[in-house]
C-alpha cells in the first residue's frame, strides 16, 4: 500500500554535469586556453590546436580521418551532406533521438524514415531497420542512446548487403565498444558531440569520423564553405556551410580528450554500482546491455513498471527530484515523429518541403507502427550520472530510489 512521507528529507547535493560539482576542468584546460589565447590565432584554418584534437581524437577511436565541427548537429549534418541525398531520398533514423539528429536530414532535402526501437535498449535494431528500408534508402542512421551500443555487426550486414552507407550517431557513446572495438568505427562515418552534458565538453562541439576517403574529402569541404583550400585551383565547389571549430573550443577539447578514458572508466563503475544496488528491486530493471558490449553511461536509465506505482512514472519522478536527485521520466516525452516540425511538415516557409516529395508510407506515423517507441516512452526513467558521483552519492541515489518505490508500491 502507497504511503506518504511524513518528515521532510534531508537531501544530499549531487554533482551536476551542467557546472564545475560535475565536470572536470581546471589547469589543464586554462593552459591550452591560455596558449591558443597568447598565439593570436583563433581560426582553425591557421591554428594547431583543432589539428591536433583531429589527429588525437582519430587515433583514439582508431580511424583514419577526424573532422571538428562547431556543434554535434552540425556533425551529423555534415555527415548527411557527405551522403549527398537526392531530394526525396530517405535516411532510416530513431523514432527516440534528440532533434538534432532529425533536422539536419530535412535541411538535406531528405526524408526521415523512423524506425521502431526495442524497448528494453531504448535503440533501433536490425529487425526494424529492415523493416522500413525501401528503394529510396539513402542511408542508415543509428544512435547509440544513452551510451548503450546498437546491435552494430547485424546492422552493418543488413547494410552491406544492400550497399546503403551508416552513419552512427555517437553523441551519447564515447568510449562505448562491442567486442572492444569502438562505436563510431563501424560503419562508414562516426559523429561525437562536446556539448556541455556529454562525456568530455567544450561546451559546444562536435567530431567526424571515418575511413572512407572520398567520404572524408566531402565532409572537409561541407565543413568549409566546400572551398578547396590547398587544391591547384581551388573554389566553392557545392552548397556548404562554414561548421568549423575555432581554436578556443579546440584548446579545450583537446584538454578534455585526455582525460576521456579516465571519464569512461568511472562512469562505467558508478554505473555498475547503481546496477548492483537496484538489482533485486522489484519493478525497477537496470538498463539492459547486450552480451559483449560495453555501455558508457551517458545517462543512467531505468526501465520501470509504472503499473506496479501509484501514481506511476510520474509519481516516482516527483518524489525522487524532491529529495534532489534529478530525473526525467520519458526521456523526450514523446516520440520525435510527434513533434511539430515534423507531424506537421513545418519547414521552408509554407512549402512542406522535402515532405511534399515523400511516399506516404514513409511519413506514416500510425501508433501501431511503433509499439516499441511508445512502451520505451512509458517507462523509461532518466537518471542523471557523471564521472564526480562518489560511492555516498551513489548510496543516496540507490537508497532513496529503493525507499520511493517502497512507499508508492501498489
Amino acid at each position: 500500500m502507497a504511503t506518504d512521507l511524513k518528515q521532510p528529507v534531508k537531501k544530499m547535493d549531487l554533482p551536476s554535469d551542467q557546472d564545475y560539482t560535475g565536470r572536470e576542468m581546471g589547469d589543464e584546460e586554462m593552459l591550452l586556453l591560455g596558449e591558443a589565447i597568447a598565439s593570436g590565432t583563433l581560426t582553425s584554418t591557421k591554428g594547431k590546436f583543432v589539428k591536433k584534437l583531429e589527429e588525437q581524437f582519430a587515433k583514439y577511436v582508431g580511424m583514419d580521418k577526424c573532422y571538428a565541427v562547431n556543434s554535434g548537429t552540425g556533425g551529423l549534418h555534415t555527415a548527411i551532406a557527405a551522403i549527398d541525398p537526392e531530394p526525396g531520398d530517405e535516411i532510416i533514423t530513431t523514432s527516440i533521438t534528440d532533434m538534432g539528429g532529425l533536422t539536419p536530414i530535412i535541411y538535406q532535402s531528405a526524408i526521415p524514415v523512423f524506425a521502431d526501437v526495442d524497448p528494453l535498449t531504448y535503440n533501433v535494431t536490425p529487425e526494424s531497420i529492415e523493416a522500413v528500408i525501401s528503394e529510396r534508402t539513402k542511408a542508415i542512421m543509428v544512435t547509440h542512446l544513452f551510451g548503450n551500443p546498437c546491435r552494430m555487426n547485424e546492422i552493418m550486414e543488413i547494410a552491406r548487403s544492400r550497399n546503403i552507407p551508416v552513419i552512427e550517431d555517437c553523441a551519447q557513446a564515447f568510449g562505448a565498444t562491442i567486442d572492444s572495438k569502438m562505436i563510431g568505427t563501424f560503419g562508414d562515418i562516426g559523429c561525437f558531440s562536446l556539448q556541455q552534458g556529454k562525456h568530455i565538453t567544450s561546451g559546444e562541439g562536435g567530431l567526424v569520423v571515418s575511413n572512407d576517403e572520398a567520404l572524408a574529402r566531402r565532409m572537409y569541404l561541407f565543413i568549409n564553405k566546400a572551398w578547396g583550400y590547398g587544391d591547384p585551383k581551388p573554389d566553392h565547389y557545392f552548397l556548404a556551410l562554414n561548421y568549423r571549430m575555432n581554436e578556443l573550443t579546440g584548446a579545450v577539447a583537446l584538454a578534455q580528450l585526455q582525460k576521456l578514458a579516465d571519464f569512461v572508466e568511472r562512469r562505467t563503475a558508478i554505473a555498475a554500482a547503481m546496477t548492483e544496488g537496484l538489482a533485486d528491486l522489484p519493478g525497477v530493471h537496470p538498463p539492459a546491455v547486450d552480451p559483449g558490449m560495453k555501455h558508457t553511461y551517458w545517462k543512467y536509465c531505468l526501465r520501470v513498471e509504472s503499473d506496479k506505482l501509484e501514481g506511476g512514472l510520474d509519481e516516482l519522478a516527483k518524489r525522487l527530484k524532491d529529495r534532489g536527485i534529478f530525473c526525467g521520466p520519458r526521456y523526450i516525452q514523446k516520440p520525435a515523429f510527434e513533434c511539430e516540425v515534423l507531424r506537421d511538415q513545418r519547414t521552408f516557409g509554407n512549402s512542406r518541403f522535402p515532405f511534399t516529395l515523400a511516399r506516404p508510407e514513409a511519413v506514416d506515423y500510425s501508433r501501431e507502427k511503433f509499439p516499441g517507441t511508445y512502451e520505451a516512452l512509458a517507462n523509461v526513467l532518466v537518471l542523471a550520472l557523471n564521472e564526480k558521483y562518489e560511492s555516498q552519492h551513489v548510496d543516496y541515489v540507490v537508497q532513496n530510489i529503493r525507499e520511493v518505490t517502497h512507499e508508492i508500491a501498489l
